[in-house]
């Protein structure tokens, strides 16, 4: 699906840089870059569940 993703000037400049010294597309490093933060994000929640399993579990057996 196509996006239009405005940014700032210095985020593209600096995207532009990191791009050509790399050999890559902008493209390329926005959708690796937006990957990174959702698998991230997904670790957080993970870690956090986990937390809540033993820290909780005790009461979890209970209710079962």
């Amino acid at each position: 699906m196509a996006m239009t993703l405005r940014l700032p000037d210095d985020l593209d400049a600096r995207l532009t840089g990191r791009a050509r010294r790399e050999g890559r597309s902008k493209q390329e490093l926005a959708i690796e870059a937006i990957r990174d933060a959702q698998d991230r994000a997904e670790l957080k929640v993970d870690d956090v569940l986990a937390e809540l399993m033993d820290s909780d579990a005790e009461i979890l057996d209970y209710l079962k």
